[in-house]
């Protein structure tokens, strides 16, 4: 792994993501969220998520992150929801639901490190965390183990 070109990969998606141009924070959200892992993408990713300019971002964004299926996705996700406002938090529970609403062992996971991060030390990710596992919690998923 070509950590200098992971970084590079993570600035150059972070200045897309200051794009006055929708689609551009959108495709630049989705992209960065595969870097989720690495610390500079972490404040790149927030603002994506909290996009002031246009919801599609926050959703594509958070739909990213949480695609994941990781620790990493859902911290984020999870820290945006705690300060994010009502309109922000439709557009991620929407998200939530698209992608925790087919398979329950994705759901079941995602249940568990939500539990986990809610004792996070981070007062933004705990309170997040909490918001993030009532929103899964209302998930009834269509597959299940046979």
């Amino acid at each position: 792994m070509d950590s200098d070109l992971r970084r590079a990969v993570v600035v150059t998606l972070g200045e897309l993501g200051r794009s006055d141009d929708w689609r551009d924070r959108a495709d630049a959200g989705h992209s960065l969220a595969g870097f989720a892992e690495m610390p500079e993408a972490v404040e790149p990713l927030l603002g994506l998520v909290l996009d002031s300019g246009d919801t599609f971002v926050t959703r594509r964004t958070a739909e990213g992150l949480l695609r994941r299926k990781d620790r990493a996705g859902l911290t984020i996700v999870a820290s945006a929801l705690a300060v994010a406002n009502e309109n922000h938090a439709d557009y991620i529970h929407t998200a939530i639901s698209d992608v925790f609403s087919i398979f329950s062992d994705d759901l079941d996971e995602a249940l568990r490190l939500c539990e986990e991060m809610s004792g996070d030390t981070d007062d933004r990710v705990a309170r997040g965390a909490r918001r993030l596992h009532e929103s899964l919690a209302e998930i009834d998923p269509v597959l299940r183990p046979s």
